[in-house]
């Protein structure tokens, strides 16, 4: 007869104090030590940061030295942790999905910090349970999928040709497709970068350059994309011609770089219906052909259209971009005037800020305006009259204009919303491409081998787009030159004696990810499949299972919660 040594696991528990997030609400050594009394443990401990280096190398050797065959972390979101975790008790010999934890930070201290008594007793509980489902949980091995060497891009802007460029400089295969007949998306409207002072035409004709001359980049102009299908590895795609011509491509990874569009503020102070009234992408091409002759005053109005309910979000590139054309007015003509109407001037970063001050220097002038009294503009035949309520002096100051210009915000480009249902990837409340986690994962979606970068993501300056483009084309090459790529165990299973072929799961399965059989019977395509448990709870027949979701261990989970709450 075996032992009760043999047939218990051997777990280990750590418990971390997150600092004071949660040190300071719960006791963990009173927890650490309540987990030595768990069934199966073996060694518990704590850690200031679980997730620290220390904390991390302090888990691994107590795994080989204790012999652990099973880890339960009671710490922060799993969301956000678990990944970190798995790959640290992996790299100390055992199977990563032989960990389980426990939230006692969001689904406790946080939550009970006026409580710290009770929300000891939680953690309690919470670490009880987990240790409960950790001793029945089973290894599992991961599924793995073949990967297409070949990218597709869609937008063929700064950050689009950035990124197409890193992969094929790589060897990687790249397929290019832009909506518009010409490459370079907004940089072509642009005159001039700054701080570097740049012609944006020069840094243009030197990426296109490269670009169709690259063997490894296949164009694709005047198109757009009609459809998606497929998984990370092995996508299937569609591409129609403006003249309505359909090709269809295999490729193993996806980049979103659709870039922004300049907001048209139609009908805001005046703009439509004077040509003395302009936008700031309007200003760029006047410099481009050199139309500035005759203009003395020039008066810019900062956070047209933006900041408000429609799109209540900041562009970020606007007040620089004022700055940099209010210095080439001076520098132009040093006796022009150049005025600059802000609610809360935005010059992100030092060299922004230095051109701030650098305009200031040559005579450009700076004046706020509350948004509750935003500039009254009343185009005349002589000049355009501007009535700005100055809160500093507390008075209304007239302003009389050659040239008014509007500096409007970013917004997402045409079919955005379209391509994001293809693609299953998520927008944000102000319609650009969400990300899956802004500081773990800020250049990917939760759909596998789909990725994000330029001012499809949000608005940026061309610097932030070209940088984030090299990370994702960085990213997309890592499953693309393995050629292989595993993929997560935690999937639907079917049991074939049970299913009645009903199709629940496969109408349900917000991932597309179950399909039937030539008999009927559900499968379940694992590459896709993220593991959510909507067909598992929604079978009539029980015939799915998510493994470590099973019944049994959920069920010792609630056992264990009972149990402690009867004691």
């Amino acid at each position: 007869m075996m032992s009760k040594e043999m047939i218990l696991p051997r777990a280990g528990v750590f418990v971390c104090y997150c600092g004071t997030n949660v040190g300071g609400v719960v006791d963990v050594p009173s927890v650490v030590e309540y987990s030595k009394t768990l069934p199966g443990v073996v060694y518990a401990d704590a850690s200031v940061y679980a997730c620290s280096s220390d904390g991390l190398n302090r888990m691994k050797k107590a795994i080989q030295e204790h012999k652990l065959d099973r880890v339960v972390v009671a710490a922060c979101t799993p969301r956000t942790y678990e990944p970190l975790f798995q790959s640290a008790i992996e790299e100390a010999g055992l199977n990563k999905y032989m960990l389980e934890m426990a939230n006692i930070r969001e689904q406790c201290s946080w939550v009970h910090m006026d409580k710290p008594e009770a929300a000891t007793e939680k953690a309690k509980t919470l670490v009880g349970m987990a240790v409960a489902k950790v001793s029945l949980l089973k290894p599992q091995e991961e599924p793995e999928a073949g990967i297409n060497p070949t990218a597709l891009i869609i937008g063929g802007g700064i950050a689009g040709l950035t990124s197409a460029l890193s992969l094929a400089n790589q060897g990687l295969r790249v397929h290019l497709v832009e909506r518009e007949a010409e490459l370079g998306g907004l940089l072509r409207c642009l005159n001039k970068l700054f701080p570097l002072e740049r012609d944006c035409s020069e840094l243009l004709r030197s990426k296109i350059e490269s670009v169709v001359s690259n063997p490894n980049i296949r164009l694709h102009t005047s198109s757009t994309i009609k459809s998606v299908k497929g998984f990370i590895g092995n996508f299937d795609v569609e591409i129609e011609s403006r003249r309505g011509d359909v090709e269809s491509l295999e490729a193993g990874t996806i980049i979103v770089a659709t870039g922004a569009t300049n907001f048209e503020p139609a009908g805001l102070y005046g703009y439509g219906s004077d040509e003395r009234i302009i936008t700031q992408l309007q200003l760029e091409e006047r410099f481009k052909n050199g139309r500035l002759e005759g203009i003395g005053t020039v008066v810019m109005i900062q956070c047209t259209g933006s900041r408000n309910r429609e799109r209540p979000y900041c562009s970020r590139i606007c007040c620089t971009e004022a700055i940099k054309n209010a210095l080439l007015l001076k520098e132009s003509d040093a006796g022009r005037d150049v005025f600059i109407l802000y609610r809360d001037f935005q010059s992100y970063g030092l060299q922004y800020s230095s051109l701030e001050w650098r305009a200031k220097k040559q005579g450009v002038k700076l004046m706020r305006y509350l948004p509750e009294n935003p500039p009254e503009v009343v185009p005349k035949k002589d000049a355009i009259v501007v009535n700005v309520l100055s809160p500093l002096l507390n008075e209304t100051i007239t302003l009389e204009a050659d040239l008014l210009v509007l500096s409007t915000p970013m917004i997402p480009a045409t079919g955005t919303r379209e391509l994001a249902q293809m693609l299953k990837v998520p927008l944000d409340s102000n319609g650009f491409y969400k990300e899956t986690n802004v500081g773990l994962s800020p250049i990917e979606f939760a759909t596998d081998g789909v990725y994000v970068c330029g001012m499809a993501h949000s608005p940026k300056d061309i610097g932030e787009s070209i940088l984030q483009a090299l990370g994702v084309a960085s990213r997309a090459a890592i499953p693309m030159a393995r050629g292989r790529l595993r993929t997560s165990a935690i999937t639907a299973e079917v049991d074939e004696r049970k299913c009645s072929g009903c199709g629940t799961c496969a109408e349900l399965c917000p991932y597309k990810a179950i399909r039937k059989d030539e008999k009927g019977i559900a499968r379940v395509i694992r590459v896709l499949c993220k593991g959510c448990g909507l067909c598992g709870a929604s079978c009539p027949d029980g015939a799915i299972t998510i493994p470590n979701y099973t019944n049994e261990q959920l069920e010792a989970q609630c056992s264990a919660a009972l149990g402690r709450v009867a004691n």
